[in-house]
């Protein structure tokens, strides 16, 4: 058989580690067509000008750009054949990606476990970002729910990885001469610093944007991400196509700007969960709230860790879990990273 049905939860095992097809050279034709997709307007991405000003040689590739196309080759290894995507840990940017850049991706299998019901298992692996030099560039840990191919399938010794909680703020990769010293305010959108922030502080990010049908599939396609579930009305017995996780994420840091405009370089992925499904006709709105501050060796550069929540309509203020510890039905997206800020 020539064509490729995509991988089931028994074909994995732990050690293997798979070189994911089609590299992609990226350029400014992405960026333009990420910020026509999304309200993104942090001044870093927008402007050579800008990134010059702050230490570097020109504009990078707009940090979630660089995980879509990364995360986009796993699919057809990974999770073609998934129920869902279900969460992210130990995620670093380790250099910036610039307009030319060649990425590959490289995952490496480290954890199983069958569920109860017989017919799907979690699937752990560490994936690798990697440019036309062998650097890496970027790499996180996800899972992923994929479902079985044959029911009676032998089920492997489950192993769960122990991960990081927090990627520690002495861990974080500060891009070789980033320097917010002479930051300006004015032309990033806001007067707001990293000392303005407190520990605990929540904000209402204030607009919304509603989920188009072919928007996401646009989206969805930019990054080559194949998963039936976003393509295919009938994989799914509600007939509804699911609107891709990294399409909430990047619209959900693009409405950040507002009260978040200077937190412009994402260089850490602590933790994440797709809460519940959306579908073309969401209205999707954010809130942040910061998690905590570290300063770094960088001139003028701070971190903040901050917790970035998507919701749909109906969710009630800063709506999150209920009383049994579960997501309210409204949440979409929880996401814990740090981010470098001026001080």
């Amino acid at each position: 058989m020539k064509t490729n049905p995509g991988r089931f939860f028994e074909d994995y095992r732990i050690g293997e580690v798979i070189r994911h097809a089609v590299p992609r050279t990226v350029s400014g034709g992405e960026r333009a067509l990420y910020h026509a997709l999304y309200p993104a307007r942090g001044a870093l991405y927008s402007s050579d000008e800008f990134a010059r000003a702050c230490g570097l040689p020109q504009s990078p590739v707009d940090d979630l750009i660089a995980f879509h196309v990364v995360f986009g080759k796993t699919v057809p290894d990974i999770s073609l054949n998934a129920v869902a995507n279900l969460g992210y840990a130990e995620g670093r940017w380790l250099a910036p990606v610039w307009p030319g850049d060649s990425l590959r991706s490289e995952s490496t299998v480290i954890g199983l476990k069958e569920n109860s019901n017989g017919k799907s298992g979690n699937v752990y692996v560490r994936t690798r970002g990697i440019n036309q030099r062998g650097e890496v560039v970027l790499e996180y840990v996800r899972w992923v729910m994929v479902r079985k191919n044959r029911a009676d399938a032998p089920s492997p010794d489950a192993v769960v990885p122990d991960l990081q909680k927090v990627v520690p703020a002495a861990d974080l990769v500060i891009p070789e001469g980033v320097d917010f010293s002479g930051y300006d305010f004015t032309l990033a959108g806001e007067p707001h610093r990293w000392g303005d922030y407190a520990v605990g502080e929540k904000i209402d990010h204030v607009d919304g944007v509603t989920i188009e049908e072919a928007e996401h599939m646009l989206a969805t396609r930019l990054w080559q991400n194949t998963a039936k579930v976003h393509f295919d009305a009938t994989f799914r017995e509600d007939g509804k196509r699911l609107i891709y996780g990294g399409h909430v994420i990047s619209m959900a840091r693009a409405l950040s700007f507002n009260g978040l405009a200077n937190a412009q370089m994402i260089v850490a992925l602590n933790g994440g969960a797709h809460a519940n499904p959306c579908f073309s006709g969401d209205t999707v709105k954010a809130w942040s709230e910061v998690l905590d501050k570290a300063e770094t060796a960088a001139p003028g550069v701070g971190a903040i860790r901050l917790r970035l929540v998507a919701v749909k309509q109906g969710a009630a203020p800063f709506a999150l879990k209920g009383e049994d510890g579960k997501y309210a039905p409204e949440v979409l997206l929880d996401l814990d990273y740090w981010a470098l800020m001026p001080i």
